[in-house]
């Protein structure tokens, strides 16, 4: 529960300006930062919603439309690197504004699309867009967060993404049968383009940032500081591959869980996934308060141990309305552990790399983690899907966990020295 401190928060925007106490208004970044996340999410989903119409309408198999999924994932390391170099060599705006442009042509491309070629080099690009908008988002409102309250900051941003799966849930929903899938993705253009104007005009440039800019460094001395943090990328890569086997262990082949074994129709296993992504987004500001209070480790360990004690009503629910409440504490566990990564992963990246170093190890892990549907599916052919996703839950719970205590704390550090 939020204490009275809390409920009167004094948020600092990047532009190192107080909002009178009391005062509920978000800084501008913060906007910039969960908007982001928020449309690259709701693309990426309504892809995974409308994946067999557009099968059909290109006269594909379900396996080669499913190489449109593989593209963007592809694709978000190539992103993760070019716009967290640029991030950290140029500034935080500047990039973010090109990454959302980006994201909006490809969402408009998307629509258009005439062939299955033009589709997956379409979808190659918003892969790129989407690895790049989280780092360079994340180090923009990190950078700019009051210290005291980086965590629960930290949840309101990582949980853009939860938002973009309820947002492209409820769309699916509400729009699909009667207009197709085409118009859904000219759904998120108008706002990009809006948030582009916005971070011109309302967000200014990283304080952090201009006081540790590398951007008086050579190519050769920029290139050296980034190799130098080798040792920390590849523990925030392991790190991260156990977070995403957890996010998408649990996530990706649960809809066809609710198919196979409840015979749910899509609009009925829309609607239990937007139920989800609430109790996600409320996990991971939760959890990212108490990430202030307990430390950062801690937080992400508590969220994954009473997300294992979940599992038995997640996975075996007697009745559908068990079901629906394992599946809402399963993200709201989930993403608790989620919503506390920002803060974490900016707290351990040096200045210099703030950008890249956290970015780029997200997207690469994201291309390990998606092997876990295919290791589902093997065990689900052999038991049930209930007893692979289960066992698969407790596994990857318990070494990401494992790898958050294995690292580092730097829970409350100071940028900018």
């Amino acid at each position: 529960m939020l204490d009275a401190e809390s409920a009167s928060i004094q948020l600092v925007d990047v532009r190192g300006e107080s909002e009178p106490r009391g005062t509920m208004s978000l800084p501008p970044a913060v906007i910039a930062g969960f908007s982001g996340w928020l449309l690259d999410a709701f693309d990426f989903f309504l892809v995974t919603l409308c994946l067999t119409a557009i099968a059909r309408d290109f006269h594909k198999s379900d396996a080669q439309i499913a190489l449109v999924i593989t593209m963007t994932l592809a694709f978000r390391p190539v992103g993760g690197f070019i716009f967290g170099v640029m991030a950290d060599r140029y500034g935080r705006r500047l990039p973010l504004m090109i990454n959302i442009g980006l994201f909006a042509v490809a969402e408009v491309l998307t629509g258009f699309a005439v062939n299955y070629t033009m589709l997956l080099i379409v979808r190659g690009m918003f892969g790129i867009a989407m690895g790049g908008n989280w780092g360079v988002g994340a180090s923009l409102v990190m950078e700019g967060a009051p210290v005291g309250k980086r965590g629960v900051i930290s949840g309101m941003l990582q949980e853009g993404y939860a938002a973009g799966n309820v947002l492209s849930s409820l769309s699916y929903f509400c729009l699909f049968n009667r207009f197709g899938w085409r118009p859904l993705f000219f759904l998120g253009s108008l706002p990009a383009i809006a948030l582009v104007l916005f971070i011109r005009y309302r967000v200014k440039e990283s304080d952090v940032w201009q006081k540790t800019a590398v951007a008086s460094q050579t190519w050769t001395e920029h290139r050296r500081e980034i190799f130098s943090h080798w040792r920390l990328f590849l523990y925030l890569l392991l790190f991260m591959s156990m977070m995403l086997f957890a996010s998408h262990g649990t996530q990706d082949m649960y809809p066809t869980f609710l198919q196979r074994q409840w015979h749910y129709t899509p609009t009925h296993r829309a609607a239990i996934t937007a139920f989800s992504g609430i109790g996600a987004i409320l996990g991971g500001i939760l959890f990212g308060h108490l990430s202030d209070k307990w430390g950062r480790r801690r937080a992400i360990i508590s969220a994954f141990i009473l997300g294992a004690m979940v599992i038995p009503v997640w996975a075996y629910a007697p009745n559908q309305f068990l079901l629906v409440v394992g599946a809402f504490m399963m993200q709201f566990m989930v993403q608790g552990a989620w919503g506390v990564i920002p803060a974490h992963l900016a707290e351990l990246s040096p200045n210099s790399v703030r950008a890249l170093l956290p970015g780029f190890a997200y997207q690469c892990a994201g291309l390990i983690a998606s092997s876990v549907v295919y290791i589902e599916a093997v065990y689900a052919q052999k038991t049930s899907y209930a007893t692979a996703m289960a066992l698969t839950a407790i596994s990857v719970f318990t070494l990401a966990s494992i790898m958050a205590a294995l690292g580092r704390e730097r829970h409350g550090h100071t940028f900018g020295f």
